[in-house]
């Protein structure tokens, strides 16, 4: 049952390389972590109505109670909150944002403004999912307000664990053509087309003529060239593709564009050239989280898992909740045999994984694999534990059950 050390270092290390290739096309379904430099929704308008450095006016008696505000009154503590909100998002002091976001909100409820600049700053931290809610509610209360549009589309690509996926990215490209009919001369509503139909899957002439519609728009739009370069590489057209790789290579000037460029090489398995796109964005940026996720991945597809370990951990440091970065970083560990610390970074994983991400926590490249080294190097109670976490990932692992069963089998009484 348990193979040799040489024998099994082989075998992770070849299914290493399969897993890792099929996660590229799993991860670049939307913009990989860090994406928000890519696409910085834009504040909500608000025109600071009362001087910042004015008190508010006294009340004449303070024992009576304050006069309900009157609607001049109101909006201007709504643009005041408002204003709050976008100086201290734009100095990325996003907790006090957040905070006059939401106090705007209890101003005005139902006002789009005020949603749109809780999404915002949402997404700024990469709070996904509460973006979505904010930005939702910012459309539903203004559905021709194509910044809304265009930012709920933006949300609904990113990658988020679940079922639920394949609805946020068709939804992404019904927003996003909404907002390209509304702002028929707006070169991000097409780019944001052509990257929804992308985390579609789509690769076909519709979504090249939304990139190129966008590049008409703006010749210099980096990321749209990044974009329309990966769809006419899936298009078998490398030699229109490879150009506009170069040329946005030579103009990225921020690390989340590297990144994506890098994505997109790496989503073609073409590792040694993402490898140089990643260091320069790094020196660009040295804890931006994709770019360390995508280097260790590139170098445990070259079965470099030492090289791979800072990178991953400290992707893992900068981005706690990258549920991603430290499934490989476990699975480096699996192929250095140091089973105690894959023990640990799966473990730490837990609580961060979909339900599809526990069942594949629970087997080979998991719990069961740090289960069959331990019982490799005699210490069959350590494989007792290793096997029974696994099988809380999933009860319905009958190999687990075997491997359990001969492990507790060994443990002396």
């Amino acid at each position: 049952m348990f193979r040799d050390s040489k024998a099994r270092l082989g075998t992770i290390s070849f299914a290493l390389i399969l897993l890792c290739a099929a996660a590229s096309a799993a991860v670049a379904q939307g913009e990989l972590t860090g994406g928000a430099g890519i696409f910085r929704p834009k504040n909500p308008e608000a025109k600071r109505i009362r001087n910042p450095t004015h008190p508010p006016r006294p009340r004449p008696n303070p024992t009576t109670p304050e006069p309900r505000p009157n609607t001049a009154e109101i909006e201007e503590h709504f643009m005041d909150a408002l204003a709050d909100g976008n100086e201290a998002r734009d100095a990325r002091k996003f907790d006090v944002a957040e905070k006059s976001y939401r106090a705007a909100l209890e101003i005005k409820s139902r006002d789009t403004r005020a949603f749109q600049g809780l999404g915002n700053v949402l997404v700024d931290q990469q709070r996904w999912d509460e973006a979505e809610t904010a930005y939702r509610k910012a459309v539903e209360f203004a559905p021709t307000n194509p910044d809304a549009l265009m930012a709920l589309s933006f949300v609904l690509v990113q990658p988020r664990p679940g079922a639920l996926n394949a609805k946020r990215f068709s939804d992404a490209e019904m927003f996003a053509k909404r907002a390209a009919q509304i702002q028929p001369t707006n070169p991000i509503a097409f780019e944001r087309v052509g990257a929804a139909m992308i985390a579609r899957g789509i690769f076909t002439a519709e979504t090249e003529a939304a990139l190129r519609r966008a590049l008409e728009l703006d010749p210099t739009y980096v990321v749209a060239q990044v974009h329309l370069a990966r769809v006419l590489r899936r298009m078998d057209r490398a030699s229109e593709a490879d150009p506009l790789y170069a040329a946005a290579i030579e103009r990225a000037k921020d690390a989340p564009t590297l990144v994506l460029i890098a994505e997109g090489m790496q989503s073609e398995q073409r590792w040694g050239e993402s490898d140089p796109v990643l260091r320069r964005a790094l020196q660009l940026d040295a804890r931006n989280p994709g770019a360390l996720f995508l280097m260790g991945r590139m170098l445990t597809v070259n079965r470099k898992y030492a090289d791979a370990e800072g990178y991953l951990k400290s992707a893992v440091e900068v981005s706690p909740k990258f549920f991603d970065a430290r499934n490989l970083l476990g699975r480096s560990y699996l192929a250095l045999e140091r089973y105690d610390d894959a023990f640990q970074i799966y473990d730490s994983a837990v609580s961060l994984a979909s339900d599809s991400d526990r069942k594949q926590l629970a087997g080979m490249f998991g719990f069961g694999g740090v289960g069959d080294g331990f019982m490799k190097g005699g210490r069959y109670k350590d494989a007792v534990r290793a096997y029974e976490r696994g099988l809380q990932m999933d009860a319905t692992n009958s190999e687990l059950e075997m491997k359990l069963a001969t492990a507790r089998a060994k443990v002396t009484p």
